[in-house]
């Protein structure tokens, strides 16, 4: 197998991982809404609005079109998760913050990657 079609199987992994974490958003937009930070106003609205970007991100990646542009937001958007959430949570001693630090990361890491090589 060559580097391009090697690529384009871990692009659609990840596509299909993108999107299922998106719906993930809207199924549990109740419960992920307790860990939008209070000073941002509107609550589970930011959930809804990730779940949709995650979605957007993954369906882009899906048929290769804007996928530069979706993979440079959706970079953006993880790395702004792990500073405004994740880090937070984790300097009060949430246990599980880490996890999330690093799924966030490797998860920002791979969408700069497609974003190199798309379109």
């Amino acid at each position: 197998m060559n580097n391009s079609t090697l690529a384009r199987i871990g692009t659609i992994i990840y596509a299909i991982a993108v999107i299922i974490f998106g719906v993930m958003h809207f199924m549990h937009a109740s419960v992920m809404s307790g860990m939008v930070p209070g000073y941002f106003p509107g609550g589970v609205i930011w959930v809804y609005l990730a779940g949709a970007g995650l979605v957007l991100a993954g369906i882009a990646f899906l048929i290769n079109k804007y996928s530069r542009i979706a993979g440079i937001l959706l970079g953006l958007m993880l790395i702004l998760f792990i500073l405004v959430i994740h880090l937070p949570h984790h300097l009060h001693g949430d246990g599980t913050s880490l996890a999330m630090i690093l799924k966030d990361a490797a998860m920002a890491g791979a969408a700069f990657v497609i974003a190199s090589r798309g379109n």
